[in-house]
Order: structure tokens, then C-alpha cells, then sequence
């Protein structure tokens, strides 16, 4: 029999893929109520992913999903890959850094050869595996569960290795950025241990394409002013710019055109 997560869960995927979903026809398929359906739609609304409306719900555009990392490679890339090579050039020889994983972070990895006595520490296996090759740097892995859609590691042995050292510097990812509540993710592990990152770096950098601002998710990772820098390309909202400098975040924007 199907829980009610299971179930709403469920839900969701269906409204994912074809933009809605009908009360009824969810009612029919579970066989339940259709008093149960509208309390599962309030509480994907609730949650900020569905927009209730005469009959179902409508999907949120607004809100951050998460997608394959092989798919996010396909987004943006020219983008990702400009974003990337400006973040490394903040790394000097000798750093200790987290690099975060995605699929934007990891074109940092791509623009770090040229330093010396590196030490990298990740949560992605994507990133460990661009640079376990490269004899300048010292790669560290933060243990825990794999993810197999995004190759990222989450889980209480990582957060508490993560809790033991300090490093000069923090290259965050970035699912949804909204200018009040900041930097949000939609899988709670994850969430939990990028808040150990940002605990143990003294800059949080965080490097985004601008399609990830005005959107939120369910889990917060990182208020606007606990993050003392911000790449990201043009396209970000000007009142983005003002008032994350106004909370005295630097925010570099860079020519991806260039």
C-alpha cells in the first residue's frame, strides 16, 4: 500500500512532467478521497512547489528543482564554464578550499593546474575524480552517502570530518538564490552539509548562472549575508545587485560573452 509520502511524492513527479495534475484523476489512481488529494496539493503548496488551483494544481515554475547532473551539464554550459574559470582565478597556490559539487563548480576544476600545494576538499565525485590526476593538489573526500543522480556524497561521517578542519575558502553551488532567504536546495542532506561547509570556510563564495535567481527550495543552506562573494554572469536582477552589496556581499559579474 502506498504512504501518504510515497504518494505525494508520486504527485509531484506526475504535475513535474505534465505541468498539472486534477484532483479526480489523482483520487481515482490512489483510490482515496478526493479530501485526501486536496490536503496532498496543499501540502506540495505548502512546500512551495505546486500552485493550487480550481480542480488540481498548477507546477511552480518558480521553484528550484533539482535535475540530473549530466542534464545540468547540458544548461548553460559556455556560461558555467566562464563562471568557473573566474572562480579559479581567486585560488592562490597554497589555498585549502571546498569545492562544493555540481556541475558549475566543476569547471573550477578545470582552471586550477597552474597553482601549487592545493589542498581540495568535495563532497562530489565528479570533482575528486577531475582532479585525482593533477600531482599539485591534495584531494580530500567528505564520506558519506552517494547520490547517484548528482554524484554528490551527504550524511552525518561527512558533515563531522567537515567539522574537524578550516579552509581559506568555499565555492558553493547554487540551486535556487533568492535575495531575502538566500541559497536553498530541495534535498535536506545536502542542505545539511553544505551548512557545515559555510561553518568552516573563511570566504563563502557562492557561483551561479543567473537562471538560479528568484527561486527558492525547501532546505536552506545560506543566508545572503553569510556569503562575502558572488560570481555569477549579466543576466542577475539589478535589485539583486544593490541590495546583496548593500549586505555587504561582492558581487563579480562576469562577461560571458567574452
Amino acid at each position: 500500500m502506498t504512504t501518504t509520502a510515497q504518494r505525494r511524492e508520486e504527485i509531484f513527479h506526475y504535475i513535474q512532467i505534465h505541468q498539472k495534475g486534477e484532483v479526480n484523476y489523482f483520487s481515482e489512481l490512489y483510490d482515496v478521497s478526493e479530501v485526501t488529494i486536496r490536503n496532498d496539493l496543499n501540502h506540495l503548496e505548502k512546500k512551495g512547489c505546486v500552485t493550487r488551483c480550481y480542480g488540481g494544481a498548477l507546477l511552480n515554475n518558480q521553484f528550484a528543482f533539482e535535475r540530473p547532473l549530466n542534464d545540468k551539464k547540458q544548461l548553460n554550459c559556455d556560461i558555467k564554464e566562464k563562471l568557473g574559470e573566474y572562480a579559479a582565478s581567486l585560488v592562490q597556490s597554497g589555498d585549502k578550499i571546498i569545492i562544493d559539487s555540481g556541475s558549475t563548480t566543476e569547471q573550477i576544476t578545470h582552471y586550477l593546474n597552474p597553482k601549487h600545494n592545493l589542498v581540495v576538499m568535495t563532497n562530489g565525485i565528479n570533482i575528486a575524480y577531475h582532479l585525482a590526476n593533477q600531482e599539485n593538489i591534495e584531494v580530500m573526500v567528505s564520506g558519506g552517502v552517494m547520490r547517484h543522480n548528482s554524484y554528490s556524497l551527504h550524511g552525518t561521517s561527512g558533515e563531522e570530518f567537515l567539522a574537524g578542519f578550516r579552509f581559506n575558502k568555499l565555492f558553493l553551488g547554487v540551486d535556487g538564490f533568492d535575495k531575502v532567504d538566500g541559497i536553498t536546495t530541495p534535498h535536506q542532506g545536502e542542505a545539511n552539509i553544505n551548512r557545515k561547509m559555510v561553518e568552516a570556510a573563511q570566504t563563502v563564495i557562492a557561483v551561479t548562472d543567473s537562471s538560479k535567481f528568484n527561486r527558492q527550495s525547501f532546505c536552506l543552506i545560506a543566508r545572503p549575508e553569510q556569503l562575502n562573494i558572488l560570481i555569477t554572469d549579466s543576466g542577475i536582477p539589478q535589485d539583486y545587485v544593490e541590495q546583496l552589496t548593500e549586505m555587504g556581499v561582492d558581487v563579480h559579474i562576469v562577461d560571458a560573452s567574452a
